[in-house]
């Protein structure tokens, strides 16, 4: 039997998110399955996963950790465990007692999740601390989410008392979020607000039947840089910090986010791919404001445009001035 108790720092988490960071190796899919089946429960009773957590309640659970990964089918070939990551090449931005500030490149997932086993940025982080990236049973971790391609700034806890200053600063909007966008088309003005409530990215099947579709609050202001007949380049920054918001938001007023195969135009991404040599999503998190955990006072961490995303502008004519 596995059980945790909730303690003041992780209250008020969903407990399939709380689930999902306690036991990274478990497949996600099979968490879910656990909690359908009934073998996960809170304080004794049977478990939502989305329901809060409280400070006090105990989430338990039948087995063992090994016991809760899903069997091997007859015959099936067991993954090899993912190569070691080189912590040298992490571009760091800042570090401190209490923070990091990475620089993430493209292609790089936060976290492991479905197809992704390794080479995160939280295994290159763990290898640059070391023996200092568990402190009071707190490992190190990223503060907030960039998609997998996404590039640039994203901030790192180096002890529990940061992640909680950070969770309360990104849930109240005590940050500010800075990206740079390249869009598809002409934009009818010099800058704009989009203010479009986005359908909730992780809710369950079994509480949309019971509710609906959860539709949160989501707010996006775009202004622009420059502009051709073709594409914009924009600088946009999130008051709301919703799953692919900027990349929703800007499909849904048609001006899609060049090179975003999940919600972009496939003509024009094959087009700049093969005039612009974009390979990549266009989307980069330049800057971001916020306070800091120990004194309160405000920092400012950027990153430059990473060289493809340079390269791809200087061919479409659309460089900064």
């Amino acid at each position: 039997m596995i059980e945790f108790r909730i303690d003041e720092d992780t209250a008020g988490q969903r407990l399939d998110k709380f689930l999902r960071k306690k036991l990274a190796n478990v497949p996600v899919s099979h968490l879910f399955k656990m909690i359908r089946v009934k073998k996960v429960r809170v304080n004794g009773k049977r478990a939502q996963p989305e329901q809060p957590l409280a400070v006090g309640d105990v989430v338990s659970l039948r087995g063992t950790e090994e016991q809760l990964r899903p069997p091997s089918r007859p015959g099936e070939r067991v993954p090899p465990p993912p190569p070691p990551v080189d912590p040298g090449e992490l571009d760091i931005l800042l570090e401190d007692d209490w923070m990091m500030a990475v620089n993430k490149p493209s292609g790089m997932a936060v976290h492991t999740g479905s197809g992704i086993t390794g080479g995160t940025l939280v295994d290159y982080v763990r290898a640059w601390l070391g023996p200092k990236a568990v402190r009071n049973d707190f490992a190190a971790s990223p503060a907030h989410r960039l998609d997998r391609e996404t590039s640039g700034v994203i901030l790192v806890a180096k002890r529990r008392p940061a992640m909680v200053h950070f969770t309360e600063v990104f849930t109240h909007g005590r940050s500010r979020k800075r990206y740079l966008v390249l869009v598809k088309g002409k934009m009818p003005r010099e800058s704009g607000v989009i203010n479009l409530p986005l359908a909730e990215h992780q809710q369950t099947a079994a509480s949309k039947a019971r509710r609906g579709v959860n539709m949160q609050e989501a707010l996006t202001r775009w202004k622009l840089i420059r502009q051709s007949s073709e594409a914009a380049l924009l600088s946009c920054v999130i008051e709301t910090g919703r799953t692919h918001q900027i990349r929703r938001h800007l499909a849904a007023i048609g001006h899609p986010v060049a090179g975003d195969k999940k919600y972009g135009d496939f003509a024009f991404n094959r087009d700049v791919r093969a005039r612009w040599g974009l390979k990549r999503l266009f989307l980069h998190a330049e800057r971001i404001e916020f306070p800091h955990p120990e004194h309160g006072g405000k920092v400012v961490v950027e990153a430059q445009l990473p060289p493809e995303l340079k390269d791809a502008l200087k061919r479409a004519a659309l460089e900064p001035s």
